[in-house]
Protein backbone atom coordinates (compact mmCIF):
# COMPACT_ATOMS: atom_id res chain seq x y z
CA UNK A 1 0.00 0.00 0.00
CA UNK A 2 0.95 3.72 -0.88
CA UNK A 3 3.02 5.11 2.25
CA UNK A 4 1.54 8.46 1.69
CA UNK A 5 -1.68 7.05 1.92
CA UNK A 6 -1.81 5.06 5.57
CA UNK A 7 0.39 8.08 6.85
CA UNK A 8 -2.16 10.43 6.25
CA UNK A 9 -5.06 8.24 6.56
CA UNK A 10 -7.48 9.89 9.56
CA UNK A 11 -6.60 8.01 13.20
CA UNK A 12 -9.71 6.50 14.96
CA UNK A 13 -10.09 8.17 18.32
CA UNK A 14 -10.92 5.97 21.42
CA UNK A 15 -14.71 6.67 23.03
CA UNK A 16 -12.97 8.13 26.35
CA UNK A 17 -10.63 10.51 24.40
CA UNK A 18 -14.14 11.64 22.50
CA UNK A 19 -15.92 12.36 25.92
CA UNK A 20 -12.53 14.57 27.05
CA UNK A 21 -12.84 16.34 23.61
CA UNK A 22 -16.45 17.14 24.40
CA UNK A 23 -15.89 18.53 27.92
CA UNK A 24 -13.14 20.63 26.34
CA UNK A 25 -15.53 21.98 24.30
CA UNK A 26 -18.07 22.95 26.83
CA UNK A 27 -16.04 23.70 29.52
CA UNK A 28 -17.49 27.13 29.49
CA UNK A 29 -20.97 25.96 28.02
CA UNK A 30 -21.86 26.02 23.96
CA UNK A 31 -23.97 24.76 21.64
CA UNK A 32 -24.69 21.54 20.69
CA UNK A 33 -23.83 22.41 17.01
CA UNK A 34 -20.40 24.03 18.18
CA UNK A 35 -19.75 20.93 20.05
CA UNK A 36 -20.51 18.65 16.52
CA UNK A 37 -18.43 21.08 14.18
CA UNK A 38 -15.20 21.09 16.58
CA UNK A 39 -15.11 17.48 17.73
CA UNK A 40 -15.83 16.52 13.95
CA UNK A 41 -18.68 14.21 14.96
CA UNK A 42 -21.95 13.94 13.18
CA UNK A 43 -25.05 15.01 14.45
CA UNK A 44 -26.23 10.60 15.79
CA UNK A 45 -22.80 10.74 17.05
CA UNK A 46 -23.05 14.01 18.94
CA UNK A 47 -26.61 12.76 19.96
CA UNK A 48 -25.37 9.88 21.60
CA UNK A 49 -22.17 11.25 23.63
CA UNK A 50 -24.41 13.83 25.11
CA UNK A 51 -27.51 11.73 26.19
CA UNK A 52 -24.84 9.43 27.93
CA UNK A 53 -22.99 12.59 29.27
CA UNK A 54 -26.12 14.16 30.92
CA UNK A 55 -26.76 10.65 32.29
CA UNK A 56 -23.89 10.37 34.11
CA UNK A 57 -23.56 13.96 34.94
CA UNK A 58 -20.60 14.95 32.94
CA UNK A 59 -22.89 17.48 31.03
CA UNK A 60 -25.29 20.18 32.23
CA UNK A 61 -28.06 21.40 29.46
CA UNK A 62 -29.30 24.82 30.70
CA UNK A 63 -31.31 26.62 28.98
CA UNK A 64 -30.11 30.52 28.25
CA UNK A 65 -32.27 32.93 25.86
CA UNK A 66 -34.59 30.11 24.68
CA UNK A 67 -31.69 27.93 23.67
CA UNK A 68 -29.98 24.60 24.96
CA UNK A 69 -26.52 25.68 26.55
CA UNK A 70 -23.95 22.69 27.73
CA UNK A 71 -21.67 23.05 29.71
CA UNK A 72 -18.83 20.71 32.13
CA UNK A 73 -20.12 20.08 35.28
CA UNK A 74 -17.63 19.76 38.16
CA UNK A 75 -17.15 15.91 37.45
CA UNK A 76 -16.45 16.54 33.88
CA UNK A 77 -13.79 18.98 34.68
CA UNK A 78 -12.39 15.95 37.01
CA UNK A 79 -12.69 13.64 34.21
CA UNK A 80 -10.99 15.74 31.77
CA UNK A 81 -7.99 16.32 34.51
CA UNK A 82 -7.70 12.48 35.12
CA UNK A 83 -7.64 12.08 31.44
CA UNK A 84 -4.88 14.21 31.22
CA UNK A 85 -2.95 12.70 33.62
CA UNK A 86 -3.50 9.36 32.08
CA UNK A 87 -2.69 10.67 28.85
CA UNK A 88 0.84 11.96 30.04
CA UNK A 89 1.37 8.69 31.91
CA UNK A 90 1.06 7.37 28.36
CA UNK A 91 3.69 9.42 26.98
CA UNK A 92 7.45 8.24 26.56
CA UNK A 93 10.10 10.63 28.17
CA UNK A 94 10.00 13.13 25.25
CA UNK A 95 6.21 14.07 25.72
CA UNK A 96 5.53 11.09 22.35
CA UNK A 97 2.33 9.18 22.04
CA UNK A 98 3.25 5.61 22.83
CA UNK A 99 0.62 3.35 21.31
CA UNK A 100 0.55 0.54 22.92
CA UNK A 101 -0.26 -3.14 21.76
CA UNK A 102 -4.07 -2.51 22.41
CA UNK A 103 -4.17 0.60 20.19
CA UNK A 104 -4.98 3.02 23.18
CA UNK A 105 -4.91 6.46 20.97
CA UNK A 106 -3.23 9.67 22.92
CA UNK A 107 -5.35 12.71 21.85
CA UNK A 108 -3.58 16.07 21.02
CA UNK A 109 -1.45 18.29 23.13
CA UNK A 110 -3.96 20.45 22.90
CA UNK A 111 -6.36 18.81 24.67
CA UNK A 112 -4.29 18.63 28.03
CA UNK A 113 -4.98 20.58 30.70
CA UNK A 114 -2.20 22.34 32.29
CA UNK A 115 -1.94 21.25 36.04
Amino acid sequence: MNSYITDTAPKRRDKLSIIAEILEIAKDGTLKTQIMYKANLSFVQLTEYIEYMLKTRLLDKLDINMKDVYVATEKGIDFLQKHAELTVLLNDENGNAKNGRNGVKIPPQSLLRKA
